[in-house]
């Protein structure tokens, strides 16, 4: 993999400041948050009414909320995903506060990194004329690149977990790349969380899903370089004796 790429350099280029300050006017009234809903569910993805905030704590009654407005409101929140219009209008209608979540493995998978490195990754695969799907960031800390799946086989004896999978009651596992599938979940823009931040697209659900290994090696790479840039300090602090 391509260890030189990402090493720091005196400035940020402008694509990087754009990245860092783009923020895309996805949350706003209720007709442009219908419209990007159905933007998505028009692009494939499933979609399924979510949780939201209350405050700094989650609609849901459940007392701690672990994923405070990140989660389907409906435990058949699987079967419930649709992409039908009607639908999601009606919930989105009846449920003007709701996030909404889109169901991973079965049109699309999610590669979610830290933010940081997602958005190296993004600068390097756009330079070298990756194609990019749709990518959308996650409450100021995640950015979550929208693939292609890797398919639900007929004979279950040909699917094989993948240590990267991630399933929601898993995330915290994954500090590094989560990579939902079958069975797992992401939040879909325009949603809001706790402490005012919210899910926006970076890049659109108009855009095709790539296939997802022609994104790995690149967001694997930036998650390296980060996290050996993050353990600089440390150690630094303790050198080597003689």
């Amino acid at each position: 993999m391509g260890a030189e790429f990402g090493r720091r350099t005196g400035g940020q280029s402008r694509f990087s400041q754009w990245l860092r300050t783009r923020r895309p006017k996805d949350t706003g009234d209720d007709g442009s948050r219908e419209a990007l809903l159905l933007a998505a569910a028009q692009a494939g993805l499933p979609l399924a009414p979510a949780a939201h905030p209350a405050g700094y704590r989650c609609s849901c009654d459940r007392i701690g909320c672990p994923t405070p407005a990140r989660h389907p409101i409906s435990f058949a929140w699987q079967t419930q995903s649709t992409t039908d219009r009607a639908q999601i209008q009606r919930w989105a209608e009846h449920q003007p506060e709701a996030n909404f979540i889109t169901a991973t493995g079965m049109v699309h998978d999610v590669l979610d990194v830290p933010v940081e490195a997602g958005r190296s990754a993004l600068e390097r695969l756009l330079a070298e004329g990756v194609e990019v799907g749709p990518v959308a960031e996650s409450g100021g800390d995640r950015m979550m690149f929208f693939t292609a799946t890797r398919g639900t086989p007929e004979d279950e004896d040909e699917w094989w977990p993948c240590e990267l999978d991630c399933h929601p009651e898993t995330m915290d596992e994954h500090p590094g790349l989560r990579w939902h599938c079958r069975g797992s979940y992401v939040l879909v823009p325009p949603a809001r969380l706790p402490g005012e931040l919210d899910v926006h697209w970076v890049r659109g659900p108009e855009h095709p899903l790539p296939e997802p290994l022609t994104l790995l090696e690149a967001l694997t790479d930036a998650i390296a370089q980060h996290t050996d840039a993050d353990a600089e300090p440390e150690s630094a602090a303790w050198p080597l004796r003689g």
